[in-house]
């Protein structure tokens, strides 16, 4: 898909990864619509990139993830103000096994949610053009860490719901493609003190052995991944972008 005239909505978009595929998608030529749960970030950062790029291009929406209703109206709202939507970006997460049943609702139920509205407000059966959805995974959606077992069964479940859905069976009923990309360590507010966001206190020692030969790269780098694979992914398909490095399609046994 050719990203220029598109109009996108992206989660998590007002820090970190979310905020560099905001960014990316304006700069080519997208219109973006920022939901993130954090008004002042999300407002300040649509405000600035509306001087940059046109008040037409950029809207601020506030969004719970977790709260079906607001998530709708974020599609709601989108959909009023630029008439259509064409892809949708499921980014907003957090890691913290401490909270997992927060981080169960944002990680797995958040992207459910915003799958299933972009497939009723782009699908084709709804009387919309289709679209592409993208679920933002992990390193350790391929190979988990054993310091947050949690934190990677709910990166995982996103590799399997996106495969599952991304099958042509949906595509040909909804004419909406879903694909993954998984990024390894990226610059962002996703860490914090990882004492306090580990399980146990005592998985510390877990963590610095599964973080050792991390490399972590840019949340731009990680932007320029989501442009290569809206313009080149095939329905179904996963992504690794690490290292800087291009991103690359995970391969899976055949059914």
């Amino acid at each position: 898909m050719d990203v220029k005239g598109r109009v996108a909505l992206v989660t998590g978009a007002a820090s970190g990864i979310g905020k560099s595929c905001a960014v990316e998608l304006l700069n080519e030529g997208a219109m973006v619509s920022i939901c993130d749960i954090n008004s002042e970030e999300g407002e300040k950062l649509a405000e600035t990139l509306s001087t940059e790029h046109g008040k037409d291009r950029v809207i601020f929406c506030q969004c719970d993830v977790t709260d079906y209703s607001q998530f709708e109206e974020s599609f709601q709202t989108t959909f009023a103000t630029f008439g259509h939507i064409d892809i949708v970006v499921n980014n907003a997460g957090i890691m913290n096994d401490r909270f997992w049943e927060l981080e169960v609702d944002i990680n797995v139920n958040g992207v459910i949610r915003g799958t299933l509205l972009a497939q009723r407000f782009m699908g084709t059966d709804r009387g919309g053009q289709g679209g592409i959805v993208v679920n933002i995974g992990s390193n350790v959606s391929i190979n988990p860490y054993a310091s947050v077992p949690i934190y990677s069964a709910t990166k995982a479940a996103i590799v399997n719901f996106t495969r599952a859905f991304g099958h042509q069976y949906h595509v040909d009923l909804t004419g909406v493609k879903v694909m993954a990309l998984c990024p390894s360590a990226t610059d962002s507010k996703l860490l914090g003190d990882v004492s306090k966001q580990l399980l146990w206190a005592r998985y510390v020692d877990a963590w610095l052995r599964d973080v050792a030969s991390s490399v972590p790269q840019r949340s731009e780098h990680v932007a320029k991944a989501l442009i290569q694979i809206l313009n080149t992914g095939k329905s179904g398909s996963v992504w690794m972008v690490e290292k800087d490095q291009p991103a690359h399609e995970i391969t899976f046994p055949k059914n």
